[in-house]
This record gives C-alpha cells, structure tokens and sequence, in this order.
C-alpha cells in the first residue's frame, strides 16, 4: 500500500496536515477515529472550538448549546470542529471575596490554555466561544497569540429580571445590600429583589464587562457585526452561533488571520465604540492587553484623547436604566456604530473577519432590514450632534498620586470635582466594613490599596464596595480610589487601576489617613496635597509588604503581572514582522 492512499486532499497550507496525512501519521488517525471522526472528517480544516462552559455561572451554563450550534455549522460547512474546555471564574459569585483574586488571572490562564491546545493539537482555525467577563478578552487574547483564522462567539447576555414594576439586573442586588445595611431596604425587599433580578442563562444584562466587551469585539472586527446583542436563551443567538461555525471554515479556506484584520484603526474604533456607550472600565485594561497582544502601539493616554472627542450616545446601564436587550430590540450595536462613522467618528476602512470593512458589512445589514435612523424610536440612544454627554465615559487621570494614570467611568456628573480627607485601608475587606458599619461621611474619599495586579494579586473588583456605597446614599460625595479594578457595573466617581499601585512603590502605597485628596474630572487630575520632599520621607521609611501568597497560581501571576497602565499582562506577546 503506498502512502499515496494516506493522503486525504488536505490544503498544503493547513498545519493539521502534520497529525492527518501519510502512512506515519496511522497512529494519529486512529486516535482520531476513537472519537468518531472520518475520512472526510480528516480531509478537512480542524477548527478548535474552545468552550468554558460550566455550571458556577449564568454567564456560561448554556455555552455547551452554543458550542454546539457552532459545531453544527462549522460542520456543514465542511470543517472538523473539535471542542475542547477552558476554565472560567464567575465574577459574580467570587466578587467581595479572596476569591475575586482569581479573576483577572482567569484572563491570562484562558488565553494561555487555548494557545496551548491550538498549538499543541495543530488546529487550523478557531471559534472561541465567550460568557463571563474574563473569557471574552481571554479568548480573544488567544486568536491574536495564535494567529490562526478565527471567529469570536460571545454566549449572549440576560434577560433582565422585574422588581417592583422595574427591570433590575444583578448590580441591583449589590446596591440592595448596601440600602439593607442602611436600614433603607428592608429584608423582604431584598429577598424578592435576590430571587428576581436574575431569571436565566446569560452575562449580566447592563453595558456591563462581558457586554462591552462584546461589543467590543464587533468594533474590532474579530465578530461579525450584530453578533454582540441577541440574547443568551434567544434562537437569533444560535443562528449566530452556526453562523460564527461557517464562518470559521471561510476564514481559514481565506487564510484570514487576527494580523490581517487588527491595525490602529480597529483599537481606535473600539475605544469610540466603548466610550459612546459607557462601556466597562475594564475595557481599557483589556484593550490594552489585546494591542500588546497584536504589538499595535496603544496607550492609556489614547483612551482620554478618543473620548473627548467621542461624545456619550447611548445610556445604559449602570449609568442609565436599560439594557443589551433594549439595544438589541433596535438593531444593536451597529446601530451605534453607524452614527459614529456617519459623524467622521469611526473608521469605515478597518477590516473585519468576513473579508469586508467596517462600511460594506453596515451597507449589507441595510440591504437585509437594519432600520434606519429615522425608523428607531429609542429613548435611550441619541443622535452625535445631541448627545447624551458631550465627551465619551471614559476618563484617564493623572497627577502626583497616578504618575502612570488612573481610570474613571463617569456615570453622573462630568464635571465632578471633589476635595476631601483619605480614608486607607489596606485592602477590600477592611473598607467594606468601614461603610457596612456606618462611618461613612460625606466628603470621604475611600483609598484602597495593594489590590493591584502585583499587590492582590489580581486586581480584584470591588463592586461589592462600590455598590455598598451608592447603596448608602453617598453616589455623588464620596470618592473610592483603588489600584485595583472596579465592575463594569460599578458607578459613581469610582476611580480604579491607579497606576503604579501600592505593591512597588507607587504614591497610592504612601497615603496616609487625613491626606488632601483631589478629583478634578474637567482638568483629568488625581492630586494629593503631599510635596515632593514629604513623599520622598515616606518612601524612605516605606517597606515593600511581603507578598500574599508564597506559592501556587497566584504567586506565580503576582510575579508575572506587569502594570494596569499596560493592560496587566503576563505575556510580552510578539513582534509581527513589521506588519504594523
């Protein structure tokens, strides 16, 4: 029998060629053959289907439906998918916990695990499927690393649940808790307000992380435009899911990869998109991971350049009182893109992964009955020229406490300026019992530290904190600063990954109770009223604290992390040979 009959016809550009084709690769297909797959099976592209889903999360209980729909049409399009599993972390259930640490070291572990099999299993191309917060720049991490032709598929959010005649999401909740301790909300109001806000499957339901990170994934282009919003439980969000499967197998007969799609353009669309809507913090931080990833030059400073010319046009939640669904009820988020790019704001030109720009894709949802403008009544959306904001959400401050930078989402005023003492804590559990236990006062602001990417180690949210104190009633005066993150849900003047944190050095770690502390959002400041020559004397007298864990995976991430103001990654990721 000669070699020749080994052969199945695969395209020599393929490298799942190396474990299918001639007689030495025998072993290989039988192995293969245990798990049911053919003839024409291994004559075809091998998609990676790599799925976190599990039952610790709504986010990510019906992703093993999704994976499947993908599976589906990848299949009949012609490839071999082949599923395989990545961890998750809900946000949620670890939030306000030790945890919460494990988080944002879930990003890293999610986009090393699927580099790991795509490289070890010689895939061909990938759909990478999405729910919780984490798993959307972690899957996307992974494309970019590998380079393969890849769809991203985000699992859908939530339907919002009902309390008292109002929708409600699971950000209600934490702010229930923090009325409860105020005596505000009593225990049956929040028992009902628990019982409700979360009625299914799905990522939290507001312009929360996983949603603009979602629609994030449209604006670069890595998703196929409209993908973003149909809900979790919804069969528009399974005709997606086929949908990414065929596409899948185009991308890779194209040999369209992340290098030929991603550029400058698409990180500056992706920063309009997230400030228009009031995205997530997180996002900057992600963003910044994912350029590093792509080695396209991105800095924080761009965040605040694009957002003030970006204007606010979509209200949403946290800042607002909708949904993902209510955008998706009138089109979604090319709705939001159309605008910006109508208005010079966004970048028609960039490239996405169906082969056609940014433009061509918004033409063709038109032919096939994206409304138009004139036809969606949303009280919600705005047009540019009167917006909602004059400037986009996101904020980057700096000054003698944030040499490096800080973030803000501005949810209320935008012009907050705010003067008052420090109140330190060491880190999350310490200040949540200071506003549990009523010391709060108006004009306090909240520092807490050596919560960041070193210090945590892994950048914990504090929604639990930051919900706690709207809860109170103290929204609008006080202010919490933190070197580490904040929820996407979180709102109020709420400023996080201040950069360098506490852990090597950095000014936040020299605070002392009853310090000056000044946010002015206008002039884009974090000060402290501390001289140069007394945070030289604290320094000096400054001892690194000893780090929270001597071994296992969060020692290792604390000693991988780099800084927030960078994305707080672990991986220097690669140079693309001058392709940008």
């Amino acid at each position: 029998m000669s070699s020749d009959e080994f052969e199945y016809g695969k395209d020599e550009r393929l490298q799942s060629r190396e474990v299918t084709e001639g007689a030495e690769k025998a072993p290989h297909r039988a192995m293969f053959r245990a798990m049911g797959f053919d003839d024409e099976d291994l004559a075809s592209p091998m998609i990676g289907v790599p799925n976190p889903a599990a039952d610790i999360t709504p986010c990510n209980v019906h992703l093993d439906d999704v994976a499947d729909a993908a599976i589906e049409g990848a299949d009949d399009a012609g490839g071999m998918p082949i599923e395989f599993g990545t961890i998750t972390i809900s946000d949620a259930i670890s939030m306000g916990t030790e945890g919460m640490k494990a988080s944002l070291i879930s990003r890293e572990v999610i986009a090393d695990s699927v580099e790991l099999v795509s490289f070890g299993e010689r895939m061909d191309g990938l759909v990478t499927v999405a729910g919780c917060d984490k798993n959307l720049p972690g899957m996307m991490m992974a494309a970019i690393r590998t380079d393969l032709p890849s769809v991203f598929l985000y699992g859908g959010s939530i339907m919002p649940g009902e309390h008292e005649g109002r929708d409600v999401t699971i950000v209600q909740v934490f702010e229930g808790v923090g009325a409860y301790g105020t005596g505000e909300m009593d225990a049956d109001e929040l028992d009902d307000l628990e019982r409700n806000a979360c009625p299914g499957a799905g990522s939290c339901g507001g312009m929360y992380t996983a949603n603009t990170m979602a629609s994030i994934s449209e604006a670069l282009g890595m998703a196929p435009l409209g993908s973003a919003s149909p809900p979790a439980e919804d069969e528009e969000r399974y005709e997606v899911a086929r949908r990414a499967g065929e596409l899948a197998v185009e991308v890779v007969e194209a040999d369209r990869r992340p290098s030929d799609i991603l550029s400058r353009k698409s990180f500056e669309n992706a920063i309009a998109l997230q400030t228009a809507v009031g995205g997530s913090t997180n996002g900057v931080l992600h963003l910044l991971a994912l350029a590093r990833e792509a080695d396209i030059d991105l800095e924080i400073e761009d965040f605040d350049d694009i957002s003030k010319r970006t204007p606010k046009i979509a209200d949403l939640q946290p800042g607002g009182e909708r949904v993902m669904n209510d955008l998706h009820e009138v089109g979604g988020v090319p709705i939001v893109i159309r605008r910006l790019l109508e208005a010079d704001l966004f970048h028609g030109d960039a490239m996405t992964v169906t082969g056609r720009t940014i433009e061509e894709e918004l033409a063709l949802l038109e032919e096939q009955g994206l409304p138009a403008d004139d036809e969606i009544e949303a009280d919600f959306l705005y047009p540019v020229d009167e917006p909602k904001e004059e400037e986009g959400a996101i904020k980057i401050l700096t000054g003698n406490l944030a040499p490096d930078g800080a973030v803000l989402k501005v949810t209320g005023d935008d012009e907050f300026y705010h003067q008052g003492p420090a109140r330190v804590f060491e880190n999350e559990e310490d200040a949540m019992a200071y506003v549990q236990e009523g010391h709060i006062e108006s004009g306090d602001v909240i520092v807490i530290r050596n919560e960041g990417p070193k210090g945590g180690p892994g950048m914990r949210e504090m929604l639990g904190v930051t919900a706690a104190v709207v809860g109170a009633g103290h929204e609008d005066d006080v202010a919490l600063i933190t070197d580490g993150r904040f929820s996407g849900g979180t709102r109020g003047p709420m400023i996080g990954h201040v950069a360098p944190e506490a852990f090597v050095g950095g000014p936040i770690g020299l605070l002392e109770d009853g310090d000056e502390i000044t946010v002015d959002i206008p002039e884009r400041t974090l000060e402290v009223d501390v001289s140069d020559a007394e945070f030289e004397t604290r320094r000096e007298e400054w001892d690194r604290p000893e780090p929270a864990y001597e071994g296992g995976v969060l020692a290792k991430f604390g000693r991988d992390f780099g800084s927030a103001a960078h994305g707080a990654v672990t991986n220097p990721g690669v140079k693309r040979d001058g392709k940008r």
